[in-house]
């Protein structure tokens, strides 16, 4: 595809991943991408709509939105898509009790939830909870229950902390879906839902979006799969050889976020003029 064909088509709203291309996780706040702050200035200025999609499950959204307000981003709690209040809202709906395996920041978000017993697994980035122990409990949850129901907040490969790449919780999930014959629930990226809400949140179609993001896969493919632009940041998880991709091909690859916002500002100025 040309360079910059992506951005031939009206722009009506952007689909922005957290950590990764906003900041990079630490210890701490961790650290602000350089120009990303900026960028999603320009962004409101601009009045493009920007909603945050992220499988961040390390943290409350609250923490979240405290973590962003620390960077000086320009973020409220009604703007984050994250898997947590969206599965809370499913288990309701379907009047489900979760087994628990994710990270004991977010415990405190199903109280209520956890009584009696479960009838299904939820699993977030559990981080060091991710043991053989409790991989293992969570494994006999499913086998105990008649009809077992495993839930993913998110399905990514990996991701990167402290600087470093470790698996993330798409990496466990399969192994209990090995284990028990059945296939995840994913609620959050890649998952079309998840992307559709964001969408009908700001208001438009798949094809008036872009979705910005440093995972290949969740991000990028993910949204690619629902007819939305796909852009590659060479920040966060990044490694070469994600433009390489078997499966995905971005539809552009930027070094940052401040970037990709260059080029679709610039591009959203002509076709104004142009019309």
């Amino acid at each position: 595809m040309a360079v910059n064909s992506w951005l031939a088509e009206p722009i009506k709203g952007l689909l922005l991943d957290i950590t990764g291309v906003l900041y990079e996780s630490g210890e701490g706040f961790g650290t602000a991408i350089p120009g990303s702050v900026e960028a999603v200035k320009r962004l409101r200025e601009t009045g493009i709509p920007v909603r945050f999609v992220t499988n961040e499950t390390c943290a409350t959204r609250a923490e979240l939105i405290k973590k962003l307000h620390h960077h000086s981003f320009s973020v409220s709690e009604g703007d984050v898509f994250s898997p947590v209040p969206a599965v809370i809202s499913l288990l309701k709906e379907r009047g489900l009790v979760p087994h628990l395996l994710v990270h004991p920041a977010i415990e405190c978000e199903f109280s209520g939830l956890v009584a009696g017993n479960p009838t299904c697994v939820v699993m977030g980035d559990a981080d060091e909870a991710f043991s053989f122990a409790n991989m293992n409990v969570a494994f006999r949850a499913l086998k105990a229950m008649e009809d077992p129901k495993l839930f993913a907040l998110g399905f990514g490969k990996y991701y990167k902390h402290k600087g470093q790449l470790q698996l993330d919780v798409g990496a466990f999930a399969t192994a209990l879906e090995f284990a028990c014959d059945i296939k995840s629930e994913i609620v959050g990226k890649p998952s079309p839902l998840f992307f559709d809400a964001a969408l009908s949140d700001i208001g438009i179609t798949a094809k008036e979006a872009v979705m910005i993001g440093d995972d290949i896969v969740s991000d990028v493919g993910g949204a690619q799969k629902c007819g939305i632009r796909g852009v590659l940041v060479r920040t966060g998880k990044y490694t070469r050889s994600c433009e390489n991709h078997p499966t995905v091909t971005p539809h552009f690859i930027a070094n940052n976020l401040s970037e990709a916002v260059d080029l679709i500002i610039e591009a959203q100025s002509k076709n104004i003029h142009q019309v």
